[in-house]
């Protein structure tokens, strides 16, 4: 059985990293809010005739080869690709996996692939896993890749796609469908790559020790992040877009206290040229440092802001927002 699997990226639109636990349990009604797009992360099975599992990832270009899975928790480049053939116990299979979002991107392309390829391995295992498996498995096998704590939110538009707030309490994830407009939102907004791979401008660990151990300046900025959220989620649904731009510029002001690493002059470059086009707002999207960003304007200034972005060196994606998860599909 070939089997071909697919999940949406994400725009992180605003209360990043806040879903981290255990953040979000020390500031009450915590929540983001984010949408996914088209930009999708792809995983192809194809069944071998012989024992041993091929893994080829065509945007890192590069192969793993083993015997058993056994083999596959440890000591290899395609660390998270590995450790999930792993957990399934995958056997007699080649895996390739793509992605149309650049590398580095900070628009939850890892996460997207993560499901992507839970919900390839599950269906060839035969084993019937809920979306909150799913993205349980997917959250806490990327933990082990990359040896700290992963955030809750990006599984979540992988899964279901479309436009959402993730609630974050002390009794659960929940996932909010917010009634926005696609086409009101998605012509709105202008995403580019700055054309330099992230550094991961906030080091989510870092932070997140920061605030544990009391720093004041980092726990009032989070309080600020999470106020900033909710604002954004009712201007959302009055589709006040001008209120939605101006908080998205006020968390990226916001954001930027929070490491020194999250913008660079490139960054500062592209953001401030677009504001001078008529852009409300615009920030980076996820740890900051590099990847994307994107800036939202009215529709007839969408033009002009492209313009000024790639004039500063952006290199514009084109994109839709997407209504649809996590999508797999078989055949004999």
């Amino acid at each position: 059985m070939y089997i071909h699997s697919s999940a949406p990226t994400r725009i992180d639109l605003a209360g990043g990293t806040l879903d981290i636990w255990p953040l979000y349990l020390f500031h009450d009604e915590a929540q983001t809010i984010n949408a996914a797009i088209s930009l999708r992360a792809h995983c192809t099975i194809v069944p071998r005739t012989e024992p041993g599992l091929t893994i080829v990832s065509e945007d890192a270009n590069r192969r793993v080869d083993v015997a058993h899975w056994s083999e596959l928790r440890e000591n290899h480049e395609l660390r998270l690709l590995g450790r999930l053939l792993h957990f399934f116990k995958a056997d007699a299979l080649e895996v390739r996996t793509r992605s149309q979002s650049p590398v580095g991107a900070g628009i939850a392309g890892s996460s997207a692939m993560n499901i992507a390829v839970c919900g390839a391995l599950a269906t060839w295992s035969g084993q019937k896993r809920s979306p909150d498996q799913m993205m349980q498995i997917a959250q806490n096998v990327e933990a082990q890749a990359i040896d700290v704590p992963t955030g809750v939110q990006d599984y979540r538009p992988a899964v279901y796609g479309g436009i959402s707030a993730v609630e974050l309490g002390v009794d659960g994830i929940r996932r909010i469908p917010l009634p926005v407009s696609v086409q009101d939102l998605q012509q709105r907004l202008v995403l580019a790559y700055t054309g330099a791979s992230r550094n991961s401008g906030i080091n989510n660990w870092e932070v997140t020790k920061r605030h544990i151990d009391g720093d004041r300046d980092v726990q009032q900025r989070f309080s600020r992040i999470r106020d900033i959220a909710r604002a954004m989620r009712g201007a959302l649904e009055r589709s006040d877009w001008k209120e939605v731009g101006c908080q998205i510029a006020e968390e990226w002001d916001n954001r930027k206290g929070l490491a020194p690493g999250v913008t660079t002059p490139a960054i500062d470059a592209m953001l401030g040229a677009a504001r001078s086009a008529g852009a409300y707002g615009g920030k980076v999207c996820g740890a900051g440092g590099g990847g994307c960003l994107f800036c939202l304007g009215e529709p007839d200034r969408v033009p002009a802001i492209r313009s000024a972005i790639a004039s500063n060196g952006g290199q514009l994606l084109d994109f839709a927002i997407e209504s649809d998860g996590l999508q797999v599909s078989t055949r004999a």
